[in-house]
C-alpha cells in the first residue's frame, strides 16, 4: 500500500479528522457513489481546485453529518426541512442548493473559503447521508469545534473515478494528504450495478430562485411558478422523485442544470 494510503476502518478515521485539524490538507474519503476530496479550508480548498484542474467558478459541496448541522448553515422553509428529514430517515444520499443562514456564515473560515463554496448567488450544496466514512468525519469536525467539511468528486474534472480508488487519477494520488481506500463500501452499496449502469454522483434539488431566494411554500396550492427543481440525476432518484411527489404538488426536472 502506498505512503499516503489506509483502508478505511468501519468507523471514524481518526488521522483524517487531525489533517483536515491542521489546515490546508486534502484527504480523499470512499461514498456511496465513488471517491470525494475532503477539505475544511482556503488552502486546502485552492489544493482541491488545482489538482482537478477545475474552474473557480464551480463551487465545492458542505457535507452536514447531522440534520442539527443542516439547520445550523442553510435557510430552510418547514418544507424542506421536512423533505430533508425524510431523506435522513430513509438514509438517501441527496443534495439541495440552498442559501446560508446569517447565523450560518458565521460558521464560515475567516479566510476567503466563502468566495470557492458558494456561487454568484451566495447558495451552495447541502449534502445529507453521501455515506458512512465521510459522515463520521464530517460529524466529529462539526460537533467537536464546529468545523465544517467541504467536498468535491476525486477526479479529474469531468471524469468519473468509477467507485475504484485507481479511477482518481495520479494527480489527485500524489497531492493527497491521505486516501482512504474503501473500494468493498462503495461497491456494497450498488452491488448490482455494472460500471456502465452504476451511478457515479447524487441527486442535486435546487430551492432556490434565479436570485438565490427560497422558493415559497406551496401549502396545498397547485401548479405554482417556483418550484422545487431536480437538477442532476444520480443514485436513488427514483426514490427522491417519489418524495418529491408526496411532498409538493408542484416540482421541475432539469437534469443537466448544473449547479
Amino acid at each position: 500500500m502506498k505512503r499516503n494510503h489506509t483502508e478505511w476502518n468501519g468507523g471514524l478515521q481518526t488521522e483524517a479528522v487531525q489533517l483536515l485539524d491542521e489546515g490546508g490538507r486534502i484527504v480523499v474519503c470512499p461514498t456511496k457513489v465513488g471517491y470525494i476530496i475532503l477539505t475544511a479550508d482556503r488552502a486546502g480548498l485552492d489544493r482541491k481546485f488545482a489538482v482537478k484542474q477545475r474552474a473557480l467558478t464551480k463551487p465545492g459541496v458542505v457535507l452536514c453529518g447531522s440534520m442539527d448541522q443542516l439547520r445550523s448553515l442553510a435557510k430552510l422553509s418547514p418544507e424542506i426541512e421536512r423533505f430533508y428529514e425524510t431523506h435522513w430517515e430513509q438514509d438517501v444520499l441527496m443534495g439541495c442548493i440552498l442559501p446560508w443562514s446569517e447565523e450560518g456564515k458565521q460558521f464560515l473560515p475567516k479566510d476567503g473559503s466563502e468566495e470557492l463554496v458558494t456561487d454568484e448567488r451566495g447558495t451552495s450544496c447541502f449534502i445529507i447521508r453521501f455515506g458512512r466514512p465521510g459522515e463520521y468525519i464530517a460529524k466529529e469536525l462539526w460537533d467537536r469545534e464546529k468545523k465544517l467539511t467541504f467536498a468535491s468528486s476525486a477526479n479529474p474534472s469531468g471524469k468519473g473515478n468509477r467507485g475504484v480508488i485507481e479511477g482518481i487519477g495520479e494527480a489527485i494520488d500524489t497531492e493527497a494528504d491521505l486516501v482512504i481506500e474503501g473500494d468493498d463500501y462503495v461497491r456494497s452499496i450498488q452491488p448490482n450495478a455494472t460500471p456502465e449502469t452504476r451511478y457515479e454522483q447524487g441527486v442535486m434539488v435546487s430551492f432556490v430562485d434565479a436570485s438565490g431566494a427560497l422558493v415559497p411554500e406551496q401549502g396545498s396550492e397547485r401548479s405554482v411558478t417556483l418550484a422545487p427543481t431536480v437538477i442532476r440525476k444520480g443514485i436513488d432518484i427514483d426514490k427522491i422523485m417519489m418524495n418529491l411527489s408526496q411532498q409538493f404538488n408542484t416540482w421541475d426536472y432539469r437534469h443537466g442544470e448544473y449547479y
